[in-house]
Formats: C-alpha cells, sequence, structure tokens
C-alpha cells in the first residue's frame, strides 16, 4: 500500500454502516479505504462477517428516508432488484397478542427484504463514489497512535491468507463499524484510556429462518406478515417474499429467554403451528423446502457509553452495533446506523477530525429513545432481568392496551408505527387524544380478549 499522500480516511468494516460512513466521508476525503475481512466485490449472499444476515432484516422508515436522502432513487435500485417497499402498516399484516391490527396508511415506507440484498444495491452505488476503495479479506490487527497515544495515525492490517507482512494504512481519520463484535475497547485499555461501561438487557433471543417455495401467493398486495412477539405471546415470525416471481418466500421464527425456534423440519413446523396467526402455518405446511434452517443466537442487547469517557484518542470514532447493538427484533440497527451517518456529516462540517467527545454526545442523544424503547419492552418478559421501575410497569401495561385498542382503532396503528419506524419519539403514544382513543376501546370492550382475525379477512 502506498504511502499517504492526500488526506485519508479509513473505516474498518464493509457493512451497511461503514458504506453509510464511507460515503459522507468521501464528501470531506479525496481518499477514503474501506477495509473488511470478507470479499464485497461480487457477493450477492450472506457473508461469514455478518452472521445474522441469514434472517430476516427491514429497513424502517426513518432509515428509508435517510438513504434515499444520501442515494437519489436508491428505492428505484431496491425495486430492481426484486425488493418490493410497502406502507410500514398498509401493506404489512401486523399481529399483536395474537390479533391483527387495523391497517392505516401511514405514507410510511418499509422494505422487508434480505440483509445481502440491501448491503449490494447500497455497496454498488458507494463504489461508484471517486476516492473510494475497499480493501477486502483484510484482517485488522491494531491501531497507530502518536507517540503520546493522544492521537490515533492509523491503522494496521494484513491479508487474511498471510501473503504479506502487517502494514500501515496511515489515516486523519479511523471509524470503527465492525459491529458488536468490535475490538476498540481493548485498543483503549491497551492505550492507557479506560473502556467505556455497558449497558446490557440479557434476551437470550434465537432467530431461525428457512426459505420455501409456496404453491400460492400468500401476501396479494401486501409485502409481509408479522407476528409481533409480545409477554403475553412471546414467538415471533417475520415472513416475507424473497426476489423475483417464483414463489420463494423467507421465514424468521424468534423466541426469547431461551425458547429457541428449532433447525429440524418437524420442530421448525411445530414451532410454526405454535403461533397465534394460522394463515402462516397454512402457508407453508405444505410448501417446499428450499434449504435447511439455520439459526442466529442473540444473547443481549449492547449499549456502550462512550459519551461517559473523559477522555479518548482524536482521530477515531466508533459508529452503529459497535456501539450500540439493538435486540434485532425492532428493526432499529440500519436506520439508527443511517441518522448516526448524518450526524458525521455535521460534524464533518466543522472540521475533517470531529472531536469524539462531543460525536459521542450526539449520536447518544439519538440512541435513547430506541434504546429506551426496546429495552423498556424486553422488561416486560418475566425471564429478562433488569430493574422493573414503576415508570417501566406503567409504560408496558399501557403500551399492551394501546395494542389491543389499536386492533379497532387504526389511528393507533398508525401512531405504533410512527414510533417503530423512528419518526415519532415514544412519548408521542401518550398524547392525550390517544390516551383517550385506548381508554375509550378498553371500556367499550371491558376485559374481553378479541379473536385473531379470519384468514379470509387476514387476506382481503
Amino acid at each position: 500500500m502506498p504511502e499517504q499522500l492526500v488526506p485519508r480516511a479509513v473505516v474498518l468494516g464493509g457493512s451497511l454502516a461503514g458504506l453509510l460512513a464511507a460515503n459522507v466521508l468521501s464528501e470531506v476525503y479525496p481518499e477514503v479505504l474501506v477495509v473488511d475481512r470478507d470479499e464485497l466485490a461480487g457477493v450477492e449472499g450472506p457473508r461469514r462477517g455478518v452472521p445474522h444476515g441469514r434472517h430476516a432484516h427491514g429497513l424502517v422508515a426513518r432509515g428509508q428516508q435517510i438513504l434515499e436522502k444520501q442515494f437519489p432513487g436508491l428505492l428505484a435500485d431496491m425495486e430492481a432488484a426484486g425488493i418490493r417497499p410497502g406502507d410500514f402498516s398498509g401493506n404489512i399484516r401486523w399481529y399483536f397478542n395474537g390479533m391483527r391490527l387495523s391497517p392505516a396508511q401511514t405514507g410510511l415506507l418499509s422494505v422487508p427484504c434480505t440483509r445481502p440484498v440491501i448491503e449490494r444495491v447500497v455497496r454498488s452505488r458507494v463504489q461508484k463514489v471517486g476516492g473510494i476503495r475497499f480493501l477486502e479479506q483484510y484482517d485488522i490487527v491494531g491501531l497507530e497512535t502518536t507517540p503520546d497515544a493522544g492521537r490515533v495515525t492509523g491503522v494496521r492490517v494484513q491479508p487474511r491468507n498471510r501473503s504479506a507482512d502487517v502494514e500501515v494504512l496511515h489515516a486523519d481519520l479511523v471509524i470503527d463499524t465492525t459491529g458488536r463484535g468490535s475490538r476498540t475497547p481493548a485498543w483503549l485499555e491497551e492505550l492507557g484510556y479506560s473502556r467505556p461501561t455497558e449497558d446490557k438487557v440479557a434476551v437470550n433471543l434465537a432467530y431461525t429462518t428457512r426459505h420455501f417455495r409456496v404453491p400460492r401467493d400468500p401476501f396479494g398486495s401486501d409485502i409481509a406478515v408479522i407476528a409481533a412477539a409480545t409477554p403475553s405471546h412471546p414467538r415471533g415470525a417475520f415472513y416475507y417474499r424473497l426476489p423475483g416471481d417464483d414463489g420463494r418466500v423467507e421465514l424468521s421464527l424468534t423466541g426469547v429467554v431461551g425458547d429457541h425456534p428449532p433447525t429440524d423440519p418437524e420442530g421448525f413446523l411445530d414451532f410454526v403451528r405454535s403461533l397465534p396467526v394460522p394463515e402462516i402455518y397454512e402457508s407453508i405446511r405444505e410448501a417446499e423446502p428450499i434449504d435447511d434452517a439455520v439459526m442466529f443466537r442473540f444473547p443481549a442487547s449492547v449499549r456502550r457509553r462512550y459519551e461517559r469517557l473523559t477522555r479518548f484518542p482524536r482521530g477515531l470514532l466508533v459508529i452503529g452495533d459497535a456501539v450500540c447493538s439493538f435486540n434485532p427484533v425492532y428493526a432499529q440497527g440500519m436506520a439508527v446506523a443511517a441518522i448516526e451517518s448524518r450526524i458525521l456529516a455535521e460534524q464533518l462540517r466543522k472540521g475533517p477530525v470531529p472531536e469524539p467527545q462531543e460525536f459521542f454526545r450526539e449520536i447518544a442523544r439519538q440512541i435513547d429513545s430506541p434504546w429506551d424503547f426496546a429495552a423498556t419492552a424486553d422488561l416486560g418478559y418475566a425471564g429478562v432481568k433488569g430493574d422493573r421501575t414503576p415508570k417501566v410497569r406503567m409504560i408496558n401495561a399501557y403500551v399492551a392496551r394501546l395494542q389491543r385498542a389499536a386492533v379497532h382503532d387504526p389511528s393507533l396503528t398508525e401512531a405504533l408505527m410512527r414510533v417503530a419506524g423512528l419518526i415519532d419519539e415514544p412519548t408521542a403514544l401518550l398524547r392525550p387524544d390517544r390516551i383517550l382513543r385506548t381508554l375509550r376501546h378498553s371500556r367499550a370492550r371491558g376485559s374481553r380478549a378479541s379473536a385473531p382475525a379470519p384468514l379470509h379477512a387476514a387476506r382481503d
């Protein structure tokens, strides 16, 4: 690798957070290197470095809006790749607590897709940006710093096949987007800094995913059927069609606190049968499996509190799951990475090397709401350890009641989807008119539980 001759930024990790960071950096740096341990160019399937890439993914509304602004026409590229976006509520059959929410046209787009497809579409855009280069199949060995460790000056890398010695990529700015396995905490400790403290919510979640070819289209004009896991019905599912018109579908099952969906064919089907949404079982029980089921375990949501550190080396930032790894059932990770890329762009306008503490404080403010939303919801499960304050108990009880009311009130469905899509703050659910609507439906129906929507109604 030649010596650095022009200002250079190095991005560690070529996943979505890394791609978004590289695109933003290219507006300031004439040279941006993206380093990844995997092969990237031309890869269309799951990558070893993204173990959750084999399972259901969704780009919620806020993330879609930011990506479309960064890459005008990206939605059209996704559609050309066979992805079918749709209204976040009007085109998705949402089930909570075994009941179908009343559909509402929110005007917010959701993009249900496989992770490899969305990465490929975004990567193809980034590869066309002048000054961005990819260094593939390289291990990241460590950081280079000034003698006093006050500033990061580059990164040490080596080809994975050991065909060459360790080399130094000199850089004005290094950004770690290597995900929940990030080594930045260990590197900080080696350099004499403190590791960030961590907040954890141990959900003991697993995704088990299998692909099928179905004889009949189960979706019609809809793009997905989602059985959202809740404390009263803790087993969940994400079900949507794969790109193409050949009847292929993806079904990801979820189970928390150790109730993991099995990978054997009989166990997988039994788990589907146990869902409170019979239309999913009816769709796949006679479908043709086209692969074996695979499982991905997610032990805990983890938030690294970089914003609380009083010392941090200049020339280094951390973004994406390397800062906060969310419970994936809430589909927040990609959208939050997109939000963080916007903050990076804002900080770069002040100077080519953002102040770390200011950057971390800014992204922490954006992480707070989705983190609190997910952590509070997860504490609704009896098996999840954590401090259940009166506030947490009250919020979970109210949200459960609002979900039941949304079965009959599309305006409440819209309110839930705007929060889930990271458009509105969770406090928007506590607006007086929404509290009144929730209470009105509760009084009108008493304590009776509504039955799930009939299959014929769900397909209409």
